[in-house]
């Protein structure tokens, strides 16, 4: 089955390979879902590098932050212990585990295609208890001349939203747990409505409600409040197990477009669409009912985690939307859309 996408010929752009490890003792595992922005007229992609030890036969080894360093954990494959059959999480002895600890780091591009990685800009990794496992899937909003990061906070404590800010991409301002545990996918309109802050969220809930896609406000960008749920999962659809927010919202005469991922109980990742009203996005006007992309390339089906294409960065420029995606849980890949057939896609809701 087809979808909307037009990808870049030279996907994947960006493999484990293409770069360095953090420090000696690691290897790149993955790499993931870029947050995206302009800046000095080059397009920059903050990549979400999943790192490890090189694995040992008969061990599965893994990183988490302690202090300023980090301490490897080694467990024996066969010890009763251990549950280890997802790839990306283990269990031992009743505490969960990240198999990669990751970071963030900027690369650049003069033709939003080939990227490098500059000098003189830093990792932005964990920092303190609330972000042990790493840091992931950063989101990236100017507003004004502020730069946004929202990003996944992962300790043994659970999965929460951190925010830095920066104006210049060489100093940040800490702003700590903005959402607490559990919850992801937090993306920030890129102007205010009506005096406020908006961003679109996830929670989660194992026991009531599920995955679905919440809207908070704020008056200072950093205090959230008033939060509600405007998206849920579609049982019979390809949306039926989890929904979450890609990158900030893009501003349409129609309304608000926001590219969001949906899973399906095989774990299989898509994307698709909604529009939410210019004067209250709390209102969503429209959705897809089918997904704009889907995983059929090779590399978006076979990698670390496969059957995934997962975005939370994307570059505007007239009709001409250019997603920056994570294929199969390792691959940094690109894809370009129109605006307005993504619109032509929408379901109007009856009300409306």
């Amino acid at each position: 089955m087809t979808d909307s996408a037009k990808r870049f010929s030279q996907n994947p752009i960006l493999s484990p390979k293409d770069l360095v490890p953090s420090r000696p003792g690691l290897e790149i595992a993955c790499l993931l879902n870029p947050g995206v922005f302009t800046f000095q007229n080059k397009t920059w992609l903050l990549i979400r590098v999943a790192e490890r030890p090189q694995q040992k036969e008969g061990i599965i080894s893994f990183p988490i932050l302690k202090g300023d360093g980090i301490e490897i954990i080694e467990i024996r494959e066969n010890d009763p212990d251990l549950i280890a059959d997802d790839p990306r999480v283990i269990n031992y002895k009743g505490a969960d585990y990240l198999t990669t600890l990751s970071h963030l780091r900027l690369v650049c591009s003069d033709d939003g295609i080939n990227f490098y990685q500059p000098e003189g800009y830093p990792l932005l990794q964990g920092e303190g208890p609330a972000e042990a496992f790493g840091i992931e899937d950063c989101r990236v909003a100017l507003i004004d001349d502020t730069y946004y990061l929202t990003f996944t906070a992962v300790s043994a404590e659970g999965v929460g939203v951190g925010m830095r800010t920066t104006k210049d991409w060489k100093t940040f301002e800490k702003h700590g747990m903005i959402i607490p545990p559990h919850n992801k996918d937090c993306a920030v309109f890129e102007e205010k409505i009506n005096g406020k802050f908006y961003t679109l969220h996830r929670p989660s809930s194992v026991d009531l409600g599920g995955n679905y896609i919440w809207l908070a406000e704020s008056p200072d960008g950093i205090h959230w409040g008033n939060h509600k749920c405007i998206i849920k999962t579609r049982k019979t659809n390809w949306d039926s197990k989890r929904v979450g927010a890609g990158a900030a919202p893009i501003k349409t005469e129609k309304g608000w477009l926001e590219i969001y991922h949906g899973a399906n109980a095989e774990h299989q990742y898509c994307l698709g669409a909604f529009l939410m009203d210019l004067n209250d996005p709390s209102k969503v006007i429209a959705q897809t009912n089918e997904p704009i992309m889907r995983p059929i390339a090779e590399y978006e089906m076979c990698g670390f985690f496969g059957q995934v294409v997962f975005t939370n960065g994307h570059t505007v420029n007239g009709d001409e939307l250019t997603i920056y995606y994570g294929a199969a849980d390792e691959f940094v890949c690109g894809a370009k859309f129109s605006i307005q057939d993504i619109l032509s896609q929408l379901e109007y809701n009856h009300a409306d």
